[in-house]
């Protein structure tokens, strides 16, 4: 038996299968989950991407920041899953204007961009999520460590930090319902979203040489497993938290 057979996850945020939603959807496969995918834009990308899957799961477009496509989200998932008991929120951007050393000169507008479509969109699909989880369920968002400005990555580490912030609060008006929302902060991986950020090969440079327990920026199996276990039975007094899967970079000093 799997961690979580009988499950029903929605997992947004697989565009490639070096990302770790994609990893995430492999792993809770094999513990037994059933999946349904969201994806924007390339669809028939992450259809395609989807069939790598041990099972090809069903595809639904989503763009969180389209009001019409959350409030129909329910209906459309409904039509593949009876139920869901838990939400994988993968999803972030940025425009380049508001990455790589740009911070001072970045206008509002693609602030309101980074912040909209990485931050608020917890809310926003945890929200259009709950009525198919009227028994609770878990709520797991992909971080990175928000503690710290990094190199480059400017308004998307404000992004984080509100993004930390809402899965608090999250956790405090949801708790009565019995969802349970938590974040994975995990180590830099190579990933479509990492390719976008100027200068990421400092970051990896960072965790070669800070990291106890060693971090391979290739290996998104570690986080993964992670979100997998914070989607299960397993943690189920645990909301609020941050769950840092970066090979301990976040509890050193330089």
């Amino acid at each position: 038996m799997g961690i979580l057979d009988g499950k029903r996850i929605l997992v947004t945020g697989v565009l490639t299968d070096a990302s770790i939603a994609f990893h995430v959807a492999r792993v809770a496969q094999q513990e037994g989950a059933t999946l349904v995918l969201t994806g924007f834009g390339r669809l028939s990308l992450v259809e395609r991407i989807a069939k790598r899957l041990p099972q090809p799961p069903p595809v639904l477009e989503l763009d969180v920041t389209d009001t019409a496509h959350l409030e129909s989200l329910a209906p459309r998932v409904s039509e593949h899953v009876d139920g869901l008991d838990g939400v994988v929120h993968a999803i972030g951007f940025a425009p380049q204007s508001a990455l790589g050393g740009n911070f001072l000169a970045t206008s509002w507008e693609d602030v309101a961009t980074a912040v909209h479509v990485s931050t608020f969109s917890l809310k926003s699909l945890a929200m259009a999520a709950l009525p198919l989880m009227p028994g609770g369920g878990s709520v797991v968002g992909l971080d990175f460590d928000a503690a710290m400005a990094w190199p480059g990555y400017d308004w998307m580490g404000v992004a984080k930090a509100g993004l930390e912030s809402c899965a608090r609060y999250l956790a405090r008006d949801l708790g009565s319902r019995r969802v349970r929302v938590n974040l994975v902060a995990a180590g830099p991986l190579r990933t479509m979203a990492a390719k976008s950020i100027p200068g990421f090969d400092k970051f990896e440079e960072v965790w070669s040489d800070r990291a106890p327990l060693g971090w391979s920026i290739t290996d998104p199996e570690p986080a993964a497993r992670a979100c997998v276990a914070l989607l299960s039975d397993w943690f189920p007094a645990t909301t609020g938290e941050i769950v840092h899967v970066d090979g301990g970079v976040h509890a050193v000093g330089v």
